[in-house]
This record gives structure tokens, C-alpha cells and sequence, in this order.
């Protein structure tokens, strides 16, 4: 998945160029940079802004068009009309989703759109937007309006498909914000957190960036995007003599998990590989014990024609047949961490077995009636029933009454569990 953030570098690396690398890299995705301006900045203060030529842009640009697949962009930092009319000669031609958060002016109070600059952002930005995410003063300076579901309706009216206006209201303890989805509106609430911070809005529309190039839809990557915000500036640090720097770090099994969902969805034909009830990937900490111990997709991997595309977040207890099957499993073969569940066909099964895989099965209609009345206990029955000597790297069931086929594949990391799937595909 490849991502391209335009937009200003800060030297502070709270915000700008350098923390939207930070926040792909956190999502699984590779960033790739064009740069519009030079700042001298700090958690005080800007002191020198060196706008970029727009030759230098357009060639950084075609750079990185020319070689590379993106597929989303986001667009920051502006400055001037000329460097507005060189992203907008070349973006324009683009296919993929852009996002544009509209950097008008620092937290530090520092002008980062010239005034000159405004209506050409409004002709040439705004339209190229699937999203647009202005906070609340932002959006009123682009809309002239008070409202924020004005404000939204009126940037929509400048080109904009959605708008997403962050703090469009807020109380001592929650913040919300506005979503106008195309002709649709509505609100996602959040906790506040009163910490000055430098890098949020970066974070939040970064993170939006990252979740549409996976295919997500805008309220899943709206509502992920908030909650990415929130623990960036619970877990922001005062490293400087100003306001606190915005700090969030994935653990690494949740950037492995991530890369591999990614690497399974983009496997040819996959769509084929995904069951009625859906497909759900995980990876669980060491020594796991329960469902909040392992990492799954909230609402899992669905078929949408011919593609797979994530519907959910990738968050602890994200997942209940596939997580409690992996914590079974790993109680006997505590290396076993990672799992994910594919549609039955036999054909997977006999090429699971002629490429060496230790394939085992368990019969659904033998289970007792009162294991049945438990819930979610019948994959823990099966799996733990059916364990041989040898660590499994498949088990399966033929269904029962009402009760889908099944498979599903083991590893000890979601990379193993991949090259098997590569194995019987």
C-alpha cells in the first residue's frame, strides 16, 4: 500500500511531511513525500517559512507518479498560488482517493496559506478532495459560515465530495465531530483530552489517508482516525520548551498483521478464498488467554465483487471464532499465534496435503448438546479435540445444521500463515 503526502517539512517533526510518514508507517503503509515548503520551527514558534519553486515541485511530483502505484494522497501545507497551481495541474489527473487538510494556520498562530492564496485553494484545492478535514475555525474562514453543517454543505458546494470538520462541538469532556458523506450527515463522539498539542490534525487526516488507500470505507476511517488522535495525544510528550509533540506507536505484531491483511487482499482471485460468514485474521500476544489478548478485524475481511476489503479496525477482541481457535491451539503449541479462516472447499485440503501441511478435522454433529447451548464454545471444542502431536497448519470441519464448512490456517506469524495460503491457492 503506497501513500504520497504533499505538504510543508517540519523540523520539529511534530507535524507536516515527517509525522504523516510516522502515521502511514503506523497504518502499514509505505509514505512517499513531496515537499512545497521549508519551515524553522519548533514547540514554540515558526521562524522561517522558504516556500519550494514550482518547478522543484512538479519534478518531485512526476518523480514519484511516474515510478510508483499510490494509491491515496493526502495534501497539506500549500503556502502560495504557485505552488497550488502545480499540484493541481498533475493531481488532477489522478484516479485514487485525496484527502486535503486545509493548513491555514500553525497551532503556534503562525499564517501558513497566504491570503493570496485563498480563492485558488478554493478553485484548484477543494475540488480534488474525497475528503476534506478542516477543524472548526478552518472551516468557518473557508465557508464564511458559523454553522459547521453549513460550513460543511458550503465547502461541498466548492468541490469537496465529503467533509469531515474536526471539534465542530465540544463540551468540558467530549469533542465531536461532523461527517457530510456525500448528501448524508452525521456525528462521531470522542473523549477530550486537554493537552496543548502540536500534530493532531496531521495525525487525524493522515490516518484518514491510510485507511482509504486499504479500502475502508469513510465512517470506518473516520472513526479509526479519531481514535489514532486520541492516543497520539494521550501519549504526547513535552520533549521541547513549548507545547507538547503528538506521539503514537503501533506495537509490532498490530504492523505485522496489518502488512499481511494487505498482502492477502492483493493475492489474485482471493475474493474466491472468502466464506459466507467472512474472513477474519489475527495475530495474538505472546501466551494468550482470552480475546482481548489477540489482534482482529472488528468487522472483518469481506467480499465485494471480485476484491477483499477490510470492513472494520485491526483492534484487540476484533475477533471471536478465529481468536478463540488460536488460543486454543496455542495452549499445546504456544508458538502458534496467528490464524485466519477461509472458505471449505476440498480441493484446498487435498493441496494442503500434497504440499506437506499437517491438515486435521473435527466432526460439528458430534459435539454435545451442552457445549452447543455454550456460547462460542463449539470452536473451542473442535480445535482442542482434534490436536495430534504436531502443531496443525490447517483444521477444518464439514459444517453442521446451519453450521458454514470451514478452514483454518495457522502460523506462528501472520507472514507463515500467508506463504501457506500461497501453498494451496
Amino acid at each position: 500500500m503506497n501513500v504520497l503526502s504533499i505538504g510543508g517539512s517540519d523540523t520539529s517533526s511534530g507535524a507536516g511531511i515527517q509525522s504523516d510518514i510516522k502515521t502511514f508507517e503506523n497504518h502499514g503503509a509505505y509514505g512517499f513525500t513531496v515537499i512545497t515548503a521549508i519551515t524553522s520551527q519548533n514547540t514554540k514558534k515558526i521562524s522561517e517559512i522558504l516556500p519550494i519553486p514550482s518547478k522543484v515541485i512538479k519534478s518531485q511530483l512526476k518523480s514519484i507518479l511516474d515510478d510508483f502505484s499510490i494509491d491515496a494522497i493526502k495534501i497539506g501545507m500549500v503556502y502560495d498560488s504557485g505552488i497550488i497551481k502545480t499540484i493541481h495541474k498533475i493531481i488532477k489527473k489522478t484516479k485514487c482517493p485525496v484527502v486535503v487538510d486545509p493548513i491555514i494556520k500553525s497551532t503556534t498562530g503562525t499564517i501558513l496559506l497566504k491570503k493570496s492564496a485563498m480563492n485558488d485553494f478554493k478553485k484548484m484545492i477543494i475540488p480534488l478532495a474525497t475528503i476534506i478535514t478542516p477543524n472548526k475555525k478552518e472551516a468557518k474562514i473557508l465557508s464564511g459560515q458559523n454553522s459547521s453543517l453549513m460550513a460543511a454543505r458550503k465547502i461541498q458546494e466548492l468541490g469537496a465530495k465529503n467533509v469531515i470538520i474536526t471539534g465542530s462541538d465540544e463540551t468540558k469532556n467530549s469533542i465531536e465531530d461532523l461527517i457530510l458523506e456525500g448528501n448524508n450527515d452525521y456525528v462521531l463522539k470522542g473523549k477530550k483530552i486537554k493537552i496543548a498539542n502540536h500534530g493532531s490534525g496531521c495525525n487525524y487526516s493522515a490516518s484518514i489517508t491510510a485507511s482509504l488507500a486499504m479500502k475502508k470505507t469513510i465512517h470506518d476511517s473516520a472513526r479509526f482516525a479519531k481514535e489514532y488522535v486520541l492516543q497520539s495525544i494521550k501519549n504526547s510528550k513535552s520533549i521541547g520548551k513549548g507545547i507538547n509533540i503528538t506521539f503514537t506507536e503501533q506495537l509490532d505484531i498490530h504492523k505485522e498483521l496489518s502488512h499481511s491483511i494487505i498482502v492477502f487482499q492483493n493475492i489474485k482471485n482471493i475474493s474466491n478464498f472468502i466464506p459466507e460468514c467472512q474472513t477474519n485474521f489475527v495475530f495474538s500476544k505472546i501466551k494468550a488467554k482470552r480475546i482481548s489478548d489477540v489482534l482482529g478485524i472488528s468487522g472483518r475481511l469481506v467480499k465485494s465483487g471480485k476484491e477483499v476489503i477490510q470492513a472494520g479496525n485491526i483492534v484487540f477482541g476484533g475477533s471471536q471464532h478465529v481468536a478463540t481457535a488460536v488460543i486454543e491451539v496455542s495452549k499445546k503449541f504456544p508458538k502458534i499465534r496467528s490464524a485466519i479462516n477461509i472458505k471449505y472447499e476440498k480441493i484446498l485440503v487435498d493441496k494442503a496435503k500434497m504440499n506437506g501441511l499437517s491438515v486435521i478435522s473435527y466432526d460439528r454433529s458430534k459435539e454435545s448438546r451442552n457445549s452447543k447451548r455454550k456460547e462460542n464454545s463449539s470452536v473451542a471444542w473442535g480445535v482442542s479435540n482434534c490436536l495430534r502431536s504436531d502443531p496443525p497448519d490447517m483444521i477444518y470441519h464439514k459444517g453442521d445444521m446451519g453450521k458454514e464448512p470451514m478452514i483454518i490456517i495457522f502460523g506462528n506469524n501472520p507472514s507463515e500463515v500467508i506463504k501457506k495460503i500461497m501453498l494451496i491457492r
